[in-house]
């Protein structure tokens, strides 16, 4: 009797080590949502909309319905730079609001290979208190994201942490994000923000049976939401050059509002604890050439500093982009491609000169209109 009741028990054991083994990774990854809420079911919140209004990188669209889009972009670089990823999850509701789903999008920046797994509009919740989001078994937050991610053709799991996040500060006594005033501007097709201008990671994911570590690797989070995309823009961003926790994001793109379009910049440069901002809105003149159909130089100049920037394009995987809500537009980036920077005092003495070949870089549309001098 008692050898029976010791073999049932060891029967036992090996049964639920089994299932611990080989149950799907979403029953050891599911975390909770401080104050979740499901997107496609909430009501009313209180105070919500004042506190998004000061915080924007906590989830913006927690009233649409129909013609609109959000998404964060997670870069990670791991330490020896073999592995090279973006996640970049969201929510996209179509003009009409018939269509609505949540997706997590995915490029490998060495292999240019891109994922879009889709998921029902009742998959994404999002917390009311902070920045943390779930769409199915997968949670993202400014401080670690979870993946759980398959279909017939890939699969994505595991998890990496941020530590020691850089926040963007606008140096200003309301910090209202990178947009500056032009957060409040109505009816523009797409708002921006940062997250994290850099930060150091820990963890790693499984991607097709393949281990990608990131101990000890960089990482950057940004954002946009709105109804779509610019019509033309170039986008770069690093965090990785030769200078420990220098970080580098700009953006150049023609805005349509109200029937008519603009032409306008934002972006940073983060170096030795130090944010050097440059935006349309902030008395900053850019000058824009593009040399080659890869090839780009950029000259910023303000009463302070100058930035000489030239950006090379190298091999680009294509992603799913927005149009009037819907996931319907194909853009390619490269997140292996070439960066050259300076940065100058007003006298002209060179104050930072550095290169990388891990950035991201998006030329997107017509970007050609963009060239000459913009202020």
């Amino acid at each position: 009797m008692k050898h029976n009741i010791l073999l049932k028990a060891k029967h036992i054991s090996l049964i639920l080590l089994w299932l611990l083994i080989c149950l799907p990774c979403r029953y050891t990854y599911a975390q909770e949502l401080h104050n979740g809420v499901q997107f496609s079911q909430h009501k009313i919140l209180p105070l919500y909309n004042l506190k998004k209004l000061g915080n924007t990188i906590i989830f913006q669209g927690n009233r649409k319905k129909k013609n609109y889009f959000e998404g964060w972009y997670f870069k990670m670089v791991s330490s020896d730079c073999t592995h090279i990823m973006s996640i970049i999850p969201g929510i996209s509701l179509s003009k009409d609001g018939k269509e609505q789903h949540a997706f997590v999008q995915m490029i490998d920046g060495v292999t240019a290979q891109t994922s879009y797994y889709s998921f029902p509009i009742e998959a994404f919740s999002f917390s009311t208190k902070k920045f943390e989001i779930q769409i199915g078994n997968n949670y993202f937050s400014e401080d670690k994201i979870i993946l759980d991610l398959r279909d017939s053709m890939s699969s994505i799991s595991g998890t990496v942490e941020m530590i020691d996040q850089v926040r963007y500060t606008s140096g200003r006594l309301m910090n209202v994000g990178i947009m500056g005033w032009y957060r409040f501007v109505p009816f523009m097709e797409c708002y921006h923000g940062v997250v994290s201008l850099t930060h150091t990671l820990k963890g790693a994911l499984k991607v097709n049976d393949v281990i990608h570590t990131f101990d000890q690797g960089k990482g950057y989070i940004e954002k946009d939401w709105g109804s779509g995309m610019p019509s033309s823009w170039i986008w770069m961003q690093s965090n990785h050059f030769n200078e420990p926790g220098t970080s580098l994001m700009l953006s150049v793109a023609s805005i349509p509002w109200l029937g008519k379009s603009f032409n306008g910049f934002l972006g940073f440069l983060y170096h030795e604890g130090k944010t050097y901002h440059f935006a349309t809105y902030r008395r900053t003149k850019l000058h824009l050439e593009v040399t080659e159909s890869n090839l780009v130089n950029i000259r910023i100049e303000n009463k302070k500093n100058t930035i000489i920037i030239q950006a090379r394009s190298k091999d680009a995987g294509l992603l799913k982009a927005p149009v009037q809500g819907s996931m319907d537009r194909r853009i390619a980036e490269s997140i292996n491609a070439e960066l050259k920077v300076t940065l100058l005092d007003k006298k002209g003495k060179s104050i930072f000169v550095d290169s990388t070949v891990i950035a991201g870089l998006e030329m997107v549309g017509d970007f050609k209109k963009l060239q000459g001098l913009l202020k």
